[in-house]
């Protein structure tokens, strides 16, 4: 028998036992999915990190408390409380003679609480930080202006509200010189910033900005910082920089051994190499838990053709008997299981298109920059994965029909 006549006859197979084909290829349709919504995602992933990375700029290095292999981000990076940076360690980074391409330094700490103005109130974030902060993010004042260095060393409660957070708690109102409490603590607002959206996985418009020992003192009670963050004048000088920063540590930190390091130092490049090594092995991982349904899903295929298999041993033994080889009866059924397969890939692989596409609307909306990406190279597994399934576990069937005596066959009740 011809391919194509088997392939006619499979879909024929197929509309007979509608119920029975459509629990059949539910395993492969899930499976599939899977696959692809894994793979769409994690390229989604990827590119909206390569998006916040590229949105602040590819000259900067960041600098995190807690040591780290190359290949791994650092302790702070999962929520671990590490006390190993203070606010002189960024001002010696500062220094030309310590670093000497770097043009802006900027300290971080955060936190959250309750911010108010009258009866006003929403929970929101805030971020304590220096005056370089404008220099180093890149970002602009809508209104008003920003703290100076007088504010930071005077201690100053003065406050630059994102633009969503003026919006939510001023409706429309000019917010310059009013005065909001944070965490119960008065502070007078003296700008607004520009809209900015969504920056390192963190909203910039859902913050407010306050001066670095202001928020260590009266808000948080702590004298470590969570990070700094150094502007360089040339990517070309990036990997120097990072020596610079790593020696200077070392010597206010007394560590002579580097593997001894309380710190981690990355530039933008790095910290998106690791990120795409994390997120990778991640989605890989996730792809070798979605093959775990495709292989029940190709046991169910094996399972209903072996039943098709005695459904038909009369016509089996009819066909042979008037000249069927052993080879297009192996065919015949090893092309119907290959259908099945395929049909519920070619499903599987629309509803995780669909699924896909749903994620990265919601995400979107949400407030990130998340493209709807599908990489050719998961179609491609996706439909190898399916033709694999078919062939792999229609073959013990497909034996089973062919090896059948015609006469025994036809003798079949």
């Amino acid at each position: 028998m011809r391919i194509d006549q088997s392939i006619k006859n499979s879909f024929k197979n197929l509309r007979a036992h509608k119920l029975r084909s459509f629990l059949t290829t539910l395993g492969m349709v899930i499976g599939i999915a899977s696959v692809m919504l894994i793979m769409s995602i994690g390229a989604g992933v990827q590119s909206l990190i390569l998006g916040e990375i590229q949105s602040v700029g590819s000259n900067l290095v960041g600098v995190l408390p807690g040591a780290s292999d190359e290949n791994g981000p650092p302790a702070s990076v999962m929520g671990v409380v590490v006390t190993t940076l203070i606010y002189d360690d960024a001002k010696a980074i500062g220094q030309k003679q310590n670093v000497p391409h770097a043009t802006a330094v900027s300290s971080y700490v955060r936190g959250a609480g309750t911010i108010q103005y009258r009866n006003q109130d929403i929970s929101s974030n805030f971020t304590g930080t220096t005056a370089s902060y404008l220099e180093v993010e890149s970002a602009d004042v809508a209104e008003g202006h920003f703290f100076d260095e007088s504010d930071e060393r005077g201690i100053s409660r003065v406050a630059v509200l994102g633009s969503s957070v003026a919006d939510d708690l001023f409706a429309g109102q000019d917010p310059i010189g009013k005065e909001i409490k944070i965490k119960k603590q008065l502070f007078k607002v003296i700008g607004v910033m520009k809209e900015r959206g969504t920056v390192f996985f963190v909203n910039q418009d859902d913050q407010v900005f306050i001066p670095l020992e202001t928020a260590q003192k009266i808000l948080l009670g702590i004298n470590h910082l969570n990070f700094i963050r150094v502007k360089i004048d040339k990517v070309d000088n990036l990997d120097q920089s990072v020596e610079d920063i790593k020696m200077t540590l070392r010597e206010r930190h007394d560590i002579t051994d580097p593997s001894q390091d309380d710190f981690s130092v990355r530039n933008t490049q790095q910290a998106l190499d690791v990120l795409t090594q994390v997120t990778d092995a991640l989605k890989f991982f996730l792809v070798a838990i979605a093959g775990i349904a495709l292989l029940v899903g190709g046991i169910g295929i094996m399972n209903v053709m072996l039943v098709a298999v005695n459904e038909r041993i009369k016509e089996i033994g009819l066909r042979k008997a008037v000249g069927a080889t052993k080879g297009g009866i192996l065919t015949q059924f090893l092309v119907e299981t290959i259908v099945v397969s395929l049909v519920g890939g070619v499903i599987g692989i629309l509803i995780g298109l669909i699924i896909s596409g749903l994620v990265a609307i919601v995400i979107n909306f949400l407030g990130y920059n998340w493209p709807f990406v599908v990489p050719i190279s998961a179609i491609i597994l996706a439909s190898s994965f399916s033709l694999a399934v078919g062939l792999i576990f229609g073959l013990y069937p497909a034996w089973k029909a062919a090896k059948l005596d015609p006469i025994t066959a036809l003798r079949y009740e």
